[in-house]
């Protein structure tokens, strides 16, 4: 059942399952909580309580917000946290993993760990040689022309990178759902305003974090030419001991989509420690 928010600037969706430690799932831009529906169950069944929400101007959420940032982004999950009678296990998707990163610097009583799924945390410069490696070729040019043009198929021909290999079993649902929702009013704009963001305000906050972080990134992520290399970055940027890296092979820019067996096991693995049921 959807369930709304009010925060400053509009309203959020989202749906709470489960009974237990509180588990806050946010996807990437031009998607919405629909990207975590094979990873929410076995993390009920685990014994957590799952809140999946849609962005800002994505999925059921509001259209018109002024800023579109991952700090932007990150005060909207921490509202919810607070709301929802936290602290709380983040984990993020591209653009919301830095938002995580964001939120578990400045509210650290109210985050206890994050995972950061094929994240953009750091600053991203583009190199002449990465131009040479195809699926980062393919992947640029049809997230670019989207960003800029607002085109829906350039749009779906950008997951078709992204998502290397097989694709979920529902795909023609799941691609069915994301075109119905870009063409409502205001949600390609709001994927256009958070392709434009820039990450720099999550790096900047890497060094502040204080809670456990997992990183995962698929090896045929298209937005990297060396995945890996940018995953071990944000792990090194982290203080001392806090940040692990686990990597999927085969999965692109949306592993919990592609594998989500293989990510509900490496989070559980994660949290089971401290925070999931005996």
């Amino acid at each position: 059942m959807t369930e709304y928010l009010a925060v400053d600037g509009g309203t959020i969706a989202y749906e709470v399952s489960g009974s237990g430690p509180l588990v806050v799932l946010a996807h990437g831009m031009g998607d919405s909580r629909a990207a975590y529906r094979a990873v929410v169950p076995p993390l009920v069944e685990a014994g957590f309580r799952v809140a999946a929400v849609d962005l800002r101007g994505c999925g059921e959420s509001s259209v018109d917000w002024p800023a579109w940032s991952r700090t932007d982004i990150a005060a909207d999950l921490l509202a919810l946290v607070r709301h929802l009678g936290g602290p709380a296990v983040l984990v993020g998707h591209s653009i919301s993993g830095g938002a995580a990163t964001i939120a578990a610097a400045r509210e650290p009583a109210l985050i206890t760990s994050v995972v950061e799924l094929a994240p953009f945390t750091r600053k991203q410069s583009i190199r002449l040689g990465d131009l040479r490696v195809r699926r980062v070729r393919r992947g640029m040019l049809r997230l670019a022309g989207a960003g800029v043009l607002g085109s829906l198929r350039l749009w779906r021909s950008y997951l078709d990178v992204a998502y290397p290999g097989p694709k979920p079993a529902d795909w023609a649902e799941r691609l069915g759902r994301i075109d119905a929702s870009l063409r409502e009013p205001g949600r390609m704009k709001a994927l256009q305003s958070m392709g434009r963001s820039a990450p720099g305000d999550a790096g900047a906050q890497l060094a502040h974090v204080r809670c456990p972080v997992l990183v995962v990134m698929g090896t045929l992520d298209p937005d990297w030419a060396d995945p890996r290399a940018e995953g071990a970055a944000i792990v090194d940027a982290l203080p001392s001991g806090l940040g692990r890296l686990e990597m999927i092979e085969g999965a692109g820019h949306y592993p919990h989509d592609q594998f989500p067996d293989e990510v509900t096991s490496l989070v559980l693995a994660f949290l089971r420690p401290d925070t999931a049921r005996a």
